[in-house]
């Protein structure tokens, strides 16, 4: 058991999961797939967010001569993905997830928590992230730029702050609640101008390569793009795995109007704010951060397994800063997860149970929704200056 424990515990095999299994996944698709480029069309469609800006074509109109499925991130994506797509589409997609896997390892080191517990929340994720890396996502990117705005807010440095906030949300409008963390800054007026000055740079910067008029207009066709996608998601057997789509698939409501479970949501989200005076303690930030990125999952029509990574970053970093001893509940609350959402695709849940259960009815948002409920909880009843005593006079009694 002790050996266990410590292969568990020990940096360079959780590294090894985090990387391996991502790269294993996604090498997989390149060279045991059917000779096309079907296991890796997620990575063809951002390859042509570059091509299609370069020629001024629509980012968001169909190519079936080259993949499937459409493109639904602005203008600036293309600026991301450019260094890998010009490189043969077998290499770039496979640097692609390893950036992916390696700016969110980046972001999640990051973090104001011990390096044991980083290296815990890595472990916890390393499934999630490798399913993402097998769908080529870019969701590892937009995690670590949410996390990003949080760390550099609470290292005084908002320049680069609103630099992670307004890049994420050009690329996918997820990136926006970074705002959620306005009120841990002690100089809100540098970040509102800072994001200004980036929201500039950020719009006229795709124009040198193409146009200012083929921006605007893109920028233009990019709401009524994301409106249809919505559409289609509530009709969709693989996305719609959210709130929304869990109550209306359970009781079979057909057109389940999304305020009426997303006002509510916010109002709950809300509540978090009347302890902004514990704003700047550690655990109370952490948990704002773990509820906005499981907030942006569960709530989001556009949810789709593969999604599910930056929900479970978010689990991790509630699961290393829960109350210690950890109760049954929490317990609980962190294997239901463990098994429904980040392994409900694999073997460790039976297939009955998988296809007439998990997927039918969008359980996969049930223990992150509950989760999300216990963080909310917590941070209206935790005493955070008291728990803050307590481990500085627990610090102080180690070191007499």
């Amino acid at each position: 058991m002790q050996k266990l424990k410590a292969l568990f515990t020990n940096k360079y095999f959780i590294l090894f999961l985090w990387f391996g299994l991502s790269l294993f996944a996604v090498i997989k698709g390149v060279l045991v797939g059917d000779g096309t480029t079907h296991n890796y069309n997620n990575y063809i469609i951002y390859k042509h967010t570059l091509i299609n800006l370069l020629h001024q074509h629509s980012l968001f109109g169909p190519q079936p001569e080259y993949y499937f499925d459409l493109n639904h991130y602005g203008p600036i994506f293309a600026m991301i993905i450019a260094p890998f797509a010009w490189l043969p589409d077998k290499i770039g997609v496979i640097l692609w997830v390893f950036f992916n896997a390696w700016v969110l390892y980046k972001a999640v080191m990051m973090l104001p928590l011990k390096q044991t517990q980083c290296l815990i929340i890595l472990l916890i994720n390393a499934n999630s992230m490798m399913g993402s890396s097998g769908n080529v996502q870019v969701n590892p990117l937009i995690t670590a730029l949410v996390i990003f705005s949080f760390v550099f807010i609470r290292n005084k440095q908002e320049f680069w702050a609103a630099f992670a906030i307004v890049l994420g949300t050009a690329i996918k409008l997820y990136g926006v609640v970074g705002l959620a963390f306005f009120f841990f800054s002690d100089n809100k007026l540098k970040l509102i101008w800072s994001m200004v000055f980036w929201s500039v740079i950020l719009f006229v910067l795709p124009m040198l390569f193409s146009s200012p008029s083929y921006i605007i207009n893109t920028y233009r066709e990019w709401y009524p793009d994301l409106q249809a996608k919505n559409a289609a998601n509530e009709i969709s057997d693989r996305g719609y795995r959210c709130v929304m789509g869990m109550i209306s698939k359970i009781f079979n409501i057909k057109h389940l109007a999304n305020m009426l479970v997303l006002a509510p949501a916010l109002a709950l989200f809300g509540l978090s704010y009347l302890k902004l005076k514990y704003r700047h303690y550690i655990q109370y930030q952490l948990l704002m951060l773990a509820s906005v990125l499981i907030f942006t999952v569960i709530y989001s029509t556009g949810s789709e397994p593969p999604t599910y990574i930056i929900a479970f970053i978010g689990v991790g970093i509630w699961f290393v800063n829960v109350t210690k001893p950890i109760s049954v509940f929490d317990w609980f609350l962190f294997i239901f997860a463990l098994l429904i959402t980040s392994f409900s695709n694999s073997d460790v849940i039976p297939r009955y149970i998988r296809v007439n259960y998990i997927l039918p009815y969008a359980l996969i948002a049930l223990p992150c929704l509950l989760i999300w409920l216990k963080i909310i909880y917590e941070m209206l009843t935790r005493d955070f200056e008291k728990e803050s005593l307590i481990r500085v006079n627990m610090v102080n009694t180690i070191q007499g």
